[in-house]
């Protein structure tokens, strides 16, 4: 009896959209360790050879009629360059390089994390929450550097009613502090939605049979949808990063 109702459960549908999520070894079936090499290091090392082709490799030859690939990597330097330049001020141009390897980082990884039987880095918090405390420590840690004690005047709002300063400095506390939940949660739950539809309408398309054809449908459209999500999420990423370091380069409201 036991055994019927295992195969009745093994030929039902199941369908687990967040197993593509689970971090595993890449060698062995032991445990995870720090130094474990694992799924989430071979995509990211992934992503970071990716990025070294493109700004480097298809570049190193620098010619006046460029390549396709030097004209991806020039496309892409001269829109986060003005991203920067635009957000952050010309002070904020000092931090390019840096805003710039964010963006492709994470602009690759996402990408990467579409292809079929990949791991999508990106949808994992702790790759995000990295990414975002390191940008939560560099614009603190420069803040301070540039303006010292008068960094802190960005959470005293002078034009509001005196008796509002407190509370609305409270206020500025709070948000800036939240800033590393926000920044990474934002990039890693959009991701992680995304490809757990997408898993969910492959495991119907796989037991519909002819009548499959609607959830592939729907697969291809949210694909396609997911596509502008990868790009836009990196560029929300970058954005907010310019945004944020313009706190620590630029005057403080008043």
């Amino acid at each position: 009896m036991a055994t019927t109702v295992e195969e009745h459960a093994a030929g039902g549908l199941q369908i687990h959209p967040m197993d593509q999520f689970v971090v595993k070894p890449l060698f062995g079936h032991g445990p995870i360790e720090w130094y474990t090499p694992t799924n989430v290091t071979l995509w990211m090392a992934i992503a970071v050879l990716c990025v070294v082709a493109l700004m480097v490799l298809s570049t190193r030859r620098r010619a006046i009629v460029p390549s396709r690939g030097q004209s991806v990597a020039e496309l892409f330097y001269g829109f986060i360059h003005k991203m920067v330049e635009d957000v952050a001020g010309h002070e904020g141009l000092k931090f390019f390089p840096y805003v710039m390897t964010v963006f492709l980082f994470i602009f690759m990884s996402n990408m990467l994390g579409l292809i079929p039987m990949s791991f999508s880095t990106t949808s994992h918090i702790a790759v995000t929450a990295v990414l975002a405390m390191m940008v939560f420590l560099t614009v603190t840690l420069v803040g301070f550097y540039r303006k010292g004690t008068g960094f802190l005047s960005m959470f005293w709002v002078s034009s509001a009613p005196l008796i509002l300063r407190p509370i609305l400095a409270l206020i500025e506390l709070i948000s800036y502090f939240v800033r590393p939940l926000s920044h990474s949660i934002r990039l890693g739950g959009n991701l992680m939605a995304g490809h757990a539809v997408i898993k969910v309408f492959a495991g119907f398309a796989g037991a519909m049979g002819v009548a499959s054809v609607v959830p592939i449908a729907a697969i291809t459209a949210i694909y396609g949808l997911e596509l502008l999500v990868a790009a836009v999420q990196a560029y929300v990423f970058t954005i907010l990063t310019c945004v944020y370091l313009r706190d620590a380069v630029g005057e403080a409201h008043h």
